[in-house]
């Protein structure tokens, strides 16, 4: 509807500009007379649009950032996860090539304000580790660059347990395995049944020029993406945007996740989404952008109650993790 009243609205502009360019002649009355209806269609429409349209306008939902201050910490901060109880907040460092990008662990002291514990052992290489999550029994997910080459995969999984990471494997069943097509970020389900991630495009020149969600169930020790998976995204997922970072509700119905104009780069603007829906078999609502995060911010994590949001922004010249909470 929106865009369709904008539509009307060129038409009407050019049919006001068509006459003021050959007002001189006219008749002056015939050409006021005109006028005066064109406004009074414009006006008329222009109430019925906001009237009829104002679920569609988004509502101040949640309060304005804060930072979050990390004890011990003094590094670039980036892809938080925050676990399902609460009690421990993850993160990687600086996702360039500047840097080696390893997981990190810290614990709670309040709602912002966290307490650096290491980096997480038996998980980080030299290559990229990132965008770590959790489910409820204890399984850990992340991404790494580590054997790309080779497998044309990037999702990991093992158990973490007091800071250290045990058993760590590929996932089977998520990767294209296709030269060019990527995974890099990924989220499980509270229940542990569900990965959330993303198809990312890259080529020689760079990117990611394409990035769309995907879900997976988990099969046996497997996971296997759902026959309807672009279904369920089909009113996110874009062609001329990167849809990425997905962060899930503990009842699956709310997904909060990043979008941006393809290519990724630095010039680019990401916006805060939130999409919902009322069961876990439906496909998610068109997602409304969250208005009060502005910048470069990436990257959502979500409390179990969902009032509270733990996100990444660049502020000056370093990225740092703030929280905004719902109203």
């Amino acid at each position: 509807m929106k865009n369709k009243a904008i539509s009307i609205y060129g038409a009407l502009a050019n049919i006001i500009s068509f006459d003021f360019k050959n007002i001189l002649n006219k008749k002056m009355q015939a050409v006021l007379n005109k006028y005066l209806v064109v406004l009074f269609i414009l006006t008329t429409i222009s109430s019925c649009y906001v009237d009829t349209n104002e679920s569609e306008i988004p509502k101040p939902e949640f309060g304005y950032p804060s930072k979050v201050q990390m004890i011990g910490f003094e590094g670039n901060m980036m892809e938080p996860f925050l676990s399902r109880d609460g009690k421990i907040l993850f993160f990687n460092n600086l996702n360039n090539k500047s840097e080696n990008t390893n997981l990190h662990w810290s614990v709670i002291i309040n709602d912002s304000t966290f307490k650096y514990q290491g980096e997480i052992s038996g998980v980080n290489t030299l290559d990229l580790e990132g965008v770590p999550t959790l489910d409820n029994s204890g399984n850990f997910y992340f991404v790494s660059t580590r054997d790309y080459p080779k497998t044309l995969s990037t999702l990991y999984q093992g158990t973490f347990n007091e800071g250290k990471v045990n058993s760590v494997k590929l996932i089977d069943g998520v990767s294209r395995l296709q030269g060019g097509w990527v995974n890099f970020d990924i989220e499980v389900s509270a229940d542990g049944q569900f990965l959330y991630f993303v198809d990312a495009r890259f080529d020689q020149a760079g990117g990611p020029y394409s990035a769309d969600f995907v879900v997976a169930k988990k099969n046996n020790s497997a996971f296997e993406r759902l026959s309807n998976s672009d279904e369920i995204f089909k009113y996110i997922n874009t062609y001329e945007y990167l849809e990425y970072a997905a962060c899930i509700s503990e009842d699956q119905l709310e997904l909060y996740f990043t979008r941006a104009k393809a290519p990724l780069n630095i010039l680019s603007v990401p916006e805060m989404m939130v999409s919902t829906r009322k069961s876990k078999s439906e496909s998610f609502s068109a997602p409304k952008r969250i208005l009060n995060i502005t910048g470069f911010a990436e990257a959502f994590t979500i409390s179990s109650d969902s009032k509270k949001l733990y996100f990444h922004q660049k502020e000056g010249e370093k990225f740092v993790i703030k929280m905004i909470s719902k109203k």
